[in-house]
């Protein structure tokens, strides 16, 4: 902003000039001007002294509203085409105390900084012409092959996104190797995928393995910013019906979910839905589509409580798979994707130029998704603050060395906020008043419900964190992707009467199997159980290896575990615990913690009632 207001100064000062006729006063040289309706020129003797050495001078003549007079060598004046004067700075950014204007289905990727905004991978945007402001709703498009089934920015980007999806491929082994093996079977041959889910790379991948296996799909955004223009282009190019491009208004993001849905000769019978506004879309628009559906399949928390909410109400008219909560999309995706993703190059960092040492950070939400963050931020040398509904959550957010708070009894002190909840108005206009000047708010959840950027339009304008302005792990993404393959080949193949109109969670079968799919990648080589191992515990030698209750625990809460263990070893403390065998109990990860609790109770009274044996302690742990 200082820059902007100094150049304008500047020129300012540059074009104050005096009137044509005070010019003779002013310049050792007396123009020569062609004056309209006398054809017959004014001269006069330029002083040789003092001639311009350039070849050519220009001056500005503010009574000729921004026209320009030259000064040539022989001391002629030329009167220049007069037209408006601007001001123009190459990476001119709109200022945010400013109220958008109305701009209909126009793009409002202008309406932030590019370079603050737009992802690493959306690279090509470079080819987009800035100025072009026709939406692309308004464009007649057609791929090399005559085919114009697609809505996107622009498909002269296709060759750059088909090279950044030739890169994610070599990331993405499992869904190679699944394109491979299944290809000869076509799992998918007459499945109607529907989808609305992030439009990048990795998805890309994921689109061409469904039609490898046989299945048409048509696809949109479930994210008015997180789409990559040159991956839509490159789909589009490869024949997919895409309707996305980054940057969309509001209408526009609900007239392409229209656009892949409503559609003459062509019905979906299988939806892939991420965050449940495609589901939404059916339910409100087209309900009788249902008849020919055979299942959904859904990835996000958020479409996930939209579809308990309809199974509650009895509204819900086909089964549906939830893939969130299934362990490889939780235990990988959530925790170890946006743990890569919240900090990098390309996003907190360049979007802000912070520096996370020091900052006090508070994280609302300690689910898979805050974990994550949380871990991050903490190994930047933040000072991270939690927030959290769920007492277990709670509870390990404690465990892993993290102050549990309220927001409002940090939200005046903390420099960073950030939202992993996928609730909506976590963060609301009274928490937004009270923040610090230059306090950051981000969101890590879904869409933009969890901060109420609707009570600030003149401030805010924003999306999701690590998909708006920045990218996140491929070989991650892999792993949710392939889950998201094998639920449709799951629901669609399934026999009558296996699935009900209910919500369910991927067989523990397929989370192992997309597990060892990415092992190779790591040159990794399973155990197998012999026959006699497999006897003793009561095993299939192919698994599944743990019961449907297992949670996997993460690293951390295992490491504290074992230090527990260690630590009553050495004070000879015996005490029994429950883990979820006894007859007249339930197992649930509850038990754990409960057992942990137990220790820690014996911990203290033992410390508390003999001095012998904390010094013993000490000298256990002095080595380390």
């Amino acid at each position: 902003m200082s820059v902007q207001l100094m150049a304008a100064k500047m020129a300012e000062v540059e074009l104050k000039d005096v009137p044509n006729k005070e010019l003779s006063a002013v310049s050792p040289v007396t123009p020569k001007a062609t004056v309209k309706g006398d054809p017959s020129p004014v001269t006069s003797t330029p002083n040789p002294m003092k001639m311009p050495q350039a070849s050519a001078m220009k001056r500005p003549d503010p009574q000729q509203n921004g026209g320009e007079a030259f000064v040539n060598r022989d001391g002629t004046v030329a009167e220049a085409p007069r037209m408006k004067k601007q001001i123009q700075f190459a990476d001119q950014k709109q200022e945010f105390n400013k109220r958008p204007t109305k701009i209909g289905r126009r793009s409002l990727s202008r309406s932030i900084s590019q370079s603050s905004t737009d992802s690493y991978s959306s690279a090509a945007s470079y080819t987009d012409s800035s100025d072009d402001e026709t939406s692309p709703r308004d464009k007649q498009q057609k791929n090399s092959k005559g085919n114009g089934d697609f809505c996107i920015k622009n498909i002269k980007q296709a060759d750059f996104g088909r090279r950044e999806i030739e890169i994610a491929e070599q990331e993405m082994p499992a869904l190679m190797a699944l394109r491979k093996r299944a290809q000869g079977e076509k799992p998918l041959a007459g499945a109607k995928v529907v989808g609305c889910t992030h439009i990048t790379a990795q998805t890309a991948v994921l689109m061409e393995t469904l039609s490898a296996l046989g299945a048409q799909c048509r696809w949109a955004a479930c994210n008015i910013y997180s789409t990559q223009n040159e991956v839509a282009a490159a789909l589009a190019e490869g024949g997919f019906s895409v309707f996305a491009w980054k940057g969309e208004s509001e209408d526009d993001f609900w007239w392409c979910i229209d656009r892949c849905v409503n559609v003459e000769g062509w019905q979906p019978n299988m939806i892939l839905d991420d965050g449940g506004d495609l589901t939404h879309w059916i339910y409100k628009k087209y309900p009788s589509m249902f008849k020919k559906i055979k299942g959904i399949v859904e990835e996000s928390v958020t479409g996930v409580h939209r579809l308990y909410q309809l199974s509650k109400a009895g509204k819900l008219c086909v089964p549906a798979m939830n893939v969130n909560d299934s362990v490889t999309k939780q235990k990988f995706d959530n925790l170890y994707c946006c743990r890569e993703s919240v900090l990098d190059s390309s996003s907190l960092k360049r979007t802000t130029d912070v520096m996370f040492g020091g900052k006090q950070v508070v994280v609302c939400g300690y689910g898979e998704v805050g974990k994550g963050c949380c871990a991050a931020l903490k190994a930047m040398g933040s000072i991270v603050y939690v927030t959290e509904i769920d007492p277990i959550c709670a509870l390990q957010a404690c465990m892993d060395g993290f102050r549990l708070v309220k927001l409002n009894e940090v939200i005046r002190q903390v420099d960073i906020v950030i939202t992993c909840t996928g609730n909506k108005n976590v963060v609301v206009r009274e928490n937004l008043d009270r923040m610090k000047n230059g306090c950051i708010v981000c969101n890590m959840g879904h869409s933009n419900t969890e901060i109420d950027v609707v009570s600030h339009p003149d401030h805010v304008v924003g999306r999701l964190l690590n998909l708006s302005c920045s990218t996140v792990p491929t070989f991650v993404l892999s792993i949710t992707a392939t889950t998201q393959a094998l639920a449709l080949i799951e629901l669609y193949n399934a026999p009558e009467g296996r699935y009900k109109q209910d919500v369910y969670l991927l067989p523990k079968k397929m989370d192992e199997y997309v597990a060892s799919l990415h092992l190779p990648t790591f040159d990794a080589h399973l155990t197998e159980l012999t026959d006699e191992q497999a006897k003793y515990l009561g095993l299939n030698k192919n698994g599944p290896f743990k019961p449907n209750y297992y949670r996997y625990p993460a690293i951390s809460v295992l490491c504290g575990f074992s230090f527990v263990l260690l630590v009553l070893v050495c004070l000879n403390v015996t005490v029994p615990v429950c883990v979820g065998k006894c007859a007249n109990c339930k197992p649930t990860l509850m038990y754990t913690y409960y057992s942990i609790y137990c220790f820690l109770l014996q911990i203290l009274n033992h410390l508390a009632h003999g001095k012998r044996r904390l010094e013993k302690l000490v000298q256990l742990l002095s080595p380390y």
